[in-house]
């Protein structure tokens, strides 16, 4: 637990920094856009993760890695960013900075993060209903909804938002009824 807190402590001051820079150059939504790449790119490779994490990798290769992962077209304020993390060996932490990023760019765009897990798939129409119903609990201009599936619901959905859950889901209505008939 105190590694999250101390992660988050480092990871703040980063992402207030790169938020700093984007507004100042106009560019919070392509960097919105490029530390969403990054974001699934680290999540897809799990090689990627380890040598940039590896305390025995020189600041060099993982520089000359990093460049090569950005290619030509990416902005030269965030190579810039990614290697300041490198110099200053907090690289390991670009994930924790990343996402704080985006919760900062959500607070700055009024865009609520709804975590929506169903049993299946949701249509197009369902999530546009549950953004609906986020859009009128939080008074959020947008929603962006991350999805999971979960089997064991049954039916149904449970929406977070926040600190807020929905559970509309069929095995919380049966837990629901069971705790109604206990305690009757």
């Amino acid at each position: 637990m105190t590694s999250n807190i101390a992660t988050a402590e480092v990871a703040v001051p980063y992402a207030e920094a790169l938020m700093s820079v984007a507004q100042s150059k106009n560019l919070t939504d392509q960097f919105g856009e490029d530390v969403r790449s990054l974001l699934s790119l680290l999540s897809e490779s799990e090689q990627l993760r380890n040598f940039i994490a590896n305390p025995f990798v020189s600041s060099e290769d993982k520089k000359a890695v990093l460049n090569s992962v950005l290619g030509d077209g990416a902005n030269p304020y965030l190579r810039n960013f990614l290697l300041l993390l490198v110099d200053r060996k907090r690289i390991l932490l670009v994930e924790p900075i990343f996402q704080q990023y985006l919760v900062l760019l959500r607070q700055l765009k009024q865009i609520a993060l709804a975590e929506v897990i169903s049993a299946v798939p949701l249509t197009e129409a369902q999530q546009q209903a549950v953004k609906d119903r986020v859009i009128a609990l939080t008074n959020a201009r947008e929603v962006e909804l991350d999805t999971k599936i979960d089997r064991e619901l049954i039916g149904g959905v449970i929406i977070r938002v926040g600190s807020q859950v929905i559970d509309a889901s069929l095995r919380g209505q049966l837990r629901r009824i069971s705790l109604r008939l206990s305690g009757a």
